[in-house]
C-alpha cells in the first residue's frame, strides 16, 4: 500500500491558473507562489462581497483517538465527490501546523486518495503564514521588552505580562523560561514563556479579521500587561498595532490549491479547537461561499469543541448559517470509547462498539441544539468489519440521524458519492432558518461557560479555582462579560479529564484560569491541565521524515 506523501508524489496537479479558473478566477487575481499554490487577491475579495452564497456545510466528529479519526481526509473526500456528482464546491481548511507535523499526526492534509496538494508544501513551510503570524506575536513581545528596558514609560508591571512569545513546533522545554539575564544590556530579567504558534491571540485575529484595517485594530486591541496601577495596557499603547500589520499584509490573504482529484481549496489560518477557537479564516469561508454552491468547511476536533466554536464565535462574528453538519465518526473511535485499548481497536468488538457509540449520540444532538440536521459519514479502515459497520449505521438510524460509509481514504471522490448526495438531499429538505447559538453574550462570563458545560459537555456543573474567580471578576470589571467564551479543553473526551471517554457522567469541568483575547473577541476559559505548549512524543513523527540529495521528502504522513 501507497503511503501518503507517495500517493501525492504521482498526482496530476493543475497550475494554479487553471484551478482559479474552474472558480472564474482570472490571472489578475492570483498572486502564485510557484506553479501550485497562490494567494488571492484583495481585489477577488471586494469585488464578490455582494455575489450570492452557497450553502455551508460544516464537518465535525465525535471525539478522536489519539491518532486521529481521518476529519479532513472526509472533507477533501466529500468536495471531490460534490464534483463527481455535478455541483460546484469549494473546500476551506485550515494551514497545518508543524507542531503535530513533526510530533503525533505527522501530516495533516488529509490521507490517502483525498488529500490536498502540493502536500509537502502545505504540510511544511507553505506560504509562509505561519512565520508571519509567528513573527508579528514576537514583533509585540520584543516591543513590550525593550519598552520596559528604555525607561518603562508606561509602567509595566512585569509580574503581570500577558503576552507570550510563539513557536510553531512542540517544544515542551519552552513552556516556562527566564529572559533578561546577564546583566542590564541585556533587558530586565523576568519570567515568561512560549505557547505553539497556533494557540495565540494573533492566530485567532488573522482568522476573524474582516480586511486589513479590521485586522490593524484588533492586533492593537491585544491587553498585553497591567500596570503598577492595574490597570490595562494594549498593544496599541506601545504602538504595535501598525508594524505587526506590516508583518501580516500577505499572511491575511486566503492561498488556493486543490484536491488530488483538481478540487479547488482555499486553506488559512490554523487554530487548534483545544486551546483556541479551532477554524479556518472568517475570509476564506466567506470567499468560498462566493465562489462555489457549496463551501465545505471543517472545525478542530470533535462537536465538543471545534463545532460550538464555529458555531458560537465564528458564526456569531461572521453573520455565517451553516446549512447541515457532516459528523465523522469511525468504528475504532466507538471502540476506543467503549473502553478498547488502541493497540486492539483492530478486532471486532460489537458490545464495546455499542458503549462507545454513546459519544457519538452526545454529538448529534449537540448539532440540533444548533439546529443543524447531521448526517453521519462513517470513515471506513480496512480492519472495519461489516458487522461493526451495520451495527454503527444502527446506533445512527436510532439517533435520528443518516450515516453513509465513506471510503474516501481508498477510493478518493468516488468513495464518498453517496455521503455527497445525502448531504445535498438534507440540505435541499431542511432550511437553516434555525441556526442560533446557545448562549447570549450578554449573559456573564459564568453563565456562558456553565451552558456550555451542561448543554455541551453534559456536565453537572462548573467548579472555578481561586485564579479563575479573580480573573473572571477583572475581565468583567474591563468590560468583557459580554464577549463570547472560547473553552480550552482535552479533545479525547467531553468532560476536561482525558480519561473519562464515551459519555462521563456525573462530572464537573474545573476552570483553572481566564484569560482575555481582547483583539479576538472573546475570553478563554482553561479547563483540566490543557496546555497551550505541547510537547513531543516519545517517538515523534520527526523522526520518520527525511530528504534525500535531490530534495524528495519521505516520511511525511
Amino acid at each position: 500500500m501507497l503511503s501518503d506523501i507517495e500517493i501525492a508524489s504521482q498526482a496530476k496537479m493543475m497550475k494554479i491558473t487553471d484551478i482559479a479558473g474552474k472558480l472564474g478566477i482570472s490571472a489578475d487575481d492570483i498572486e502564485p507562489y510557484g506553479y501550485y499554490k497562490a494567494k488571492l487577491s484583495e481585489e477577488l475579495i471586494t469585488r464578490t462581497k455582494n455575489d450570492p452564497d452557497g450553502k455551508l456545510i460544516l464537518v465535525t466528529a465525535v471525539n478522536p483517538t489519539p491518532a486521529g479519526e481521518g476529519k479532513t481526509t472526509v472533507s477533501v473526500g466529500l468536495a471531490q465527490a460534490m464534483a463527481r456528482i455535478g455541483k460546484k464546491a469549494v473546500l476551506a481548511l485550515r494551514e497545518p501546523s508543524l507542531g503535530p507535523v513533526f510530533g503525533i499526526k505527522g501530516g495533516a492534509a488529509g490521507g490517502g486518495y483525498s488529500q490536498v496538494v502540493p502536500m509537502e508544501d502545505i504540510n511544511l513551510h507553505f506560504t509562509g503564514d505561519m512565520h508571519a503570524i509567528t513573527s508579528a506575536n514576537n514583533l509585540l513581545c520584543a516591543l513590550l521588552d525593550n519598552h520596559m528596558q528604555q525607561g518603562n514609560a508606561l509602567r509595566i508591571d512585569q509580574r503581570r505580562i500577558l503576552i507570550d512569545r510563539c513557536l510553531d513546533m512542540n517544544d515542551r522545554a519552552l513552556r516556562n523560561i527566564v529572559i533578561g539575564m546577564g546583566g542590564k544590556p541585556n533587558g530586565i530579567p523576568r519570567q515568561d514563556s512560549f505557547r505553539i504558534t497556533v494557540a495565540t491571540e494573533v492566530m485567532a485575529i488573522l482568522c476573524l479579521a474582516s480586511d486589513i484595517d479590521d485586522l490593524k485594530k484588533r492586533l492593537g486591541s491585544i491587553l498585553v500587561a497591567y500596570n503598577y496601577d492595574g490597570e490595562p495596557v494594549y498593544a496599541r499603547d506601545l504602538g504595535a498595532e501598525g508594524s505587526m500589520t506590516a508583518l501580516l499584509k500577505d499572511a491575511i490573504k486566503p492561498n488556493l490549491v486543490q484536491t488530488l482529484e483538481n478540487t479547488p481549496v482555499i486553506i488559512h489560518g490554523g487554530p487548534f479547537a483545544n486551546i483556541a477557537h479551532g477554524c479556518n479564516s472568517v475570509r476564506a469561508t466567506k470567499l468560498a461561499l462566493k465562489l462555489g454552491d457549496y463551501c465545505i468547511t471543517e472545525a478542530g476536533f470533535g462537536a465538543d469543541l471545534g463545532a460550538e466554536k464555529f458555531c458560537d464565535i465564528k458564526c456569531r462574528f461572521a453573520g455565517l448559517k451553516p446549512s447541515c453538519a457532516v459528523i465523522v465518526a469511525t468504528v475504532r473511535a466507538a471502540k476506543y470509547n467503549g473502553g478498547v485499548a488502541k493497540p486492539d481497536l483492530t478486532k471486532e468488538n460489537i458490545e464495546a462498539l455499542k458503549a462507545g457509540s454513546a459519544n457519538l449520540r452526545v454529538h448529534i444532538e449537540n448539532m440540533r441544539k444548533f439546529g443543524l440536521p447531521a448526517v453521519v459519514a462513517i470513515n471506513r479502515f480496512y480492519t472495519d468489519t461489516d458487522a461493526e459497520i451495520e451495527a454503527l449505521k444502527e446506533i445512527c438510524a436510532e439517533a435520528g440521524a443518516p450515516a453513509c460509509v465513506a471510503e474516501v481514504f481508498a477510493k478518493g471522490g468516488e468513495g464518498g458519492e453517496e455521503l455527497a448526495r445525502k448531504v445535498c438531499e438534507t440540505i435541499e429538505k431542511e432550511d437553516n432558518s434555525g441556526f442560533a447559538q446557545i448562549y447570549d453574550t450578554a449573559s456573564g462570563i459564568k453563565e456562558k461557560i456553565e451552558t456550555i458545560a451542561r448543554e455541551i459537555y453534559r456536565a453537572d456543573g462548573v467548579v472555578y479555582t481561586a485564579a479563575a474567580e479573580k480573573a473572571i471578576a477583572e475581565a468583567e470589571k474591563l468590560g468583557f462579560a459580554d464577549t463570547p467564551v472560547c473553552i480550552a479543553k482535552t479533545q479525547y473526551s467531553l468532560s476536561d479529564d482525558q480519561k473519562k471517554l464515551g459519555k462521563p457522567e456525573n462530572f464537573r469541568i474545573t476552570v483553572r484560569d481566564l484569560r482575555i483575547s481582547a483583539g479576538a473577541g472573546f475570553v478563554v476559559a482553561l479547563t483540566g491541565d490543557i496546555m497551550v505548549m505541547p510537547g513531543l512524543p516519545k517517538e515523534p513523527a520527526a523522526l520518520k521524515i527525511d530528504c534525500d540529495g535531490s530534495g524528495q521528502i519521505s516520511g511525511l504522513f
